[in-house]
């Protein structure tokens, strides 16, 4: 498969898909869609044990284009996003995201819908869109199960970033290393689960989620809030619009 936006690549039991859009891996509806075919291989590939996610540069991923986001655009996008994460949900193997730099957005939903997240300390996680006159659905429909419901509603409601250890206690991040051990961590955490028996991480996976529920149960649900009443707002397409003119949002609370 040739892809413009992501690599992609199996070796030793390990599938890697390393986003690849300079110079943060802005996720546009081109890039989602080659993401989504990766994920849709590797669910039906006998080949591999373990999926891993990073990104390229200078970060894992700063977020969606918003540019894709404003007006008759924002359907689409939307429901090319939550393909992706359906996408996602049919990979029966473990899904590891190994973050440096910054996950914000869409970039940050993304890691949050892995089965395993290492963390750099440095990293910068969170989801700003509150501050712009949206909100995260994927976000919204699986973080109160994921993190609890404290933790999900400080961290979408304020829209504030955080730092990997603190990723860790908010139940985001399953481990945090140093930005400079990071790497090597990660190979030798691959490594440990890519070394073990695939029929039985798949039994395991899918007793985690019967014992979690589907992390995207209730996306449907938050889809409908956001297309039909949050996209219909003025100040939802205010706050987008000023991102994109680097201005301060002029809420008009309609």
């Amino acid at each position: 498969m040739a892809f413009e936006n992501i690599q992609f690549s199996v070796k030793e039991k390990v599938a890697r898909l390393v986003l690849s859009r300079p110079p943060v891996n802005v996720m546009n509806m081109a890039m989602m869609r080659e993401m989504t075919g990766v994920f849709e291989e590797v669910a039906g590939r006998k080949d591999v044990r373990v999926l891993a996610i990073s990104g390229e540069g200078k970060g894992f991923s700063a977020g969606v284009e918003v540019a894709e986001h404003i007006g008759e655009k924002a359907q689409e996008m939307i429901e090319v996003f939550h393909g992706l994460f359906r996408a996602l949900e049919t990979v029966e193997i473990p899904v590891v995201a190994v973050v440096h730099g910054m996950a914000l957005g869409g970039g940050c939903e993304l890691v949050s819908l892995c089965d395993i997240v290492l963390v750099a300390e440095e990293s910068k996680i969170g989801q700003p869109e509150i501050q712009v006159g949206v909100f995260p659905p994927v976000a919204a429909a699986a973080w109160p199960r994921r993190m609890g419901w404290a933790a999900a509603a400080d961290l979408i409601f304020s829209g504030r970033t955080i730092r990997g250890a603190e990723a860790v206690t908010m139940g985001l991040a399953s481990r945090c290393h140093p930005g400079d051990a990071l790497e090597e961590e990660a190979e030798t955490y691959l490594g440990g689960l890519a070394s073990l028996s695939r029929p039985v991480l798949r039994a395991t996976k899918r007793a985690l989620r019967a014992g979690g529920a589907p992390a995207l149960g209730a996306l449907d649900d938050v889809e409908s809030v956001y297309l039909d009443e949050l996209m219909k707002l003025e100040d939802a397409h205010e706050g987008l619009t000023a991102f994109l003119e680097k201005r301060s949002p002029r809420w008009k609370d309609r």
